[in-house]
């Protein structure tokens, strides 16, 4: 579990966040939601220890993370995965190699044990055959399963993920969706989601937070969303006329 606790973040004299206090819970999807502009991105940042919170405590587990020095967040962070808004995988790599990249810099595992690893995660994510092909030869999908892969292939016990459904087409996100849940539940991963993606709000909200200008305005799962009468989750889920009379129709009005 990870445990937010009163978190602020100032820039000079711009305050971003405003104290939120929220946690993320183990072998769940969690997600941060809000418009452009509400302050998921430097949340996340914080969440993962890219930089520090102005006030307040992050806490993974029994250790707060705030307090520790730049030798114990290195430590920290073979426990962290990361799946990037673009993949960032090496253009210069296979996806093989670029999977066993974490392995190479953080283990001190045999060829043949990292060869294993390698192997097992490409299975997991479904990939097999791709070993040696580049990034610029895969589809936008395949490549956010490599990243996947790559994300986890230490056994991390939290895993982030920044706009993993950016640039993918409905189904193709459904399938990343589905991976990323099926792995969260199967390892029981602290998994924390950055999205904008309704179909992920719908499909894989397990805990969903709301954040609007800098204040977390809601928290809720999936099922509460559409009866919910929050009127900054309304403004958000519903912005487009078409998903008004959806939900006005799933309510019988």
């Amino acid at each position: 579990m990870i445990r937010a606790i009163d978190i602020k973040k100032s820039f000079d004299d711009v305050e971003v966040l405003k104290g939120i206090t929220t946690t993320f819970e183990k072998g769940k999807t969690n997600l941060i939601i809000g418009l452009s502009g509400a302050g998921k991105t430097v949340f996340l940042k914080l969440l993962v220890s890219l930089m520090k919170p102005t006030e307040g405590e992050i806490w993974y587990d029994d250790t707060n993370i705030t307090k520790l020095n730049k030798r114990q967040l290195i430590d920290l962070r073979k426990d962290i995965g990361m799946l990037f808004q673009g993949s960032a995988l090496f253009d210069s790599l296979t996806v093989e190699e670029n999977i066993r990249f974490p392995l190479d810099m953080f283990t001190k595992k045999s060829k043949k044990e990292k060869q294993y690893r390698v192997d097992e995660m490409i299975d997991v994510v479904n990939l097999k055959g791709s070993n040696a092909k580049y990034p610029g030869e895969i589809s936008g999908g395949m490549q956010k399963r490599v990243g996947i892969a790559r994300s986890i292939v230490l056994n991390p016990k939290y895993l982030f993920c920044d706009e993993p459904n950016s640039g993918l087409d409905p189904k193709t996100s459904m399938v990343i969706d589905d991976l990323i849940h099926r792995i969260t539940k199967e390892n029981q991963i602290t998994t924390v989601i950055n999205t904008h993606d309704m179909n992920s709000v719908m499909e894989i909200g397990e805990k969903i937070n709301l954040l609007h200008m800098g204040k977390l305005a809601w928290v809720g799962n999936k099922d509460e969303v559409l009866e919910n009468e929050n009127e900054l989750l309304q403004n958000f889920i519903f912005a487009s006329p078409f998903l008004q009379r959806l939900r006005k129709r799933a309510l019988g009005k």
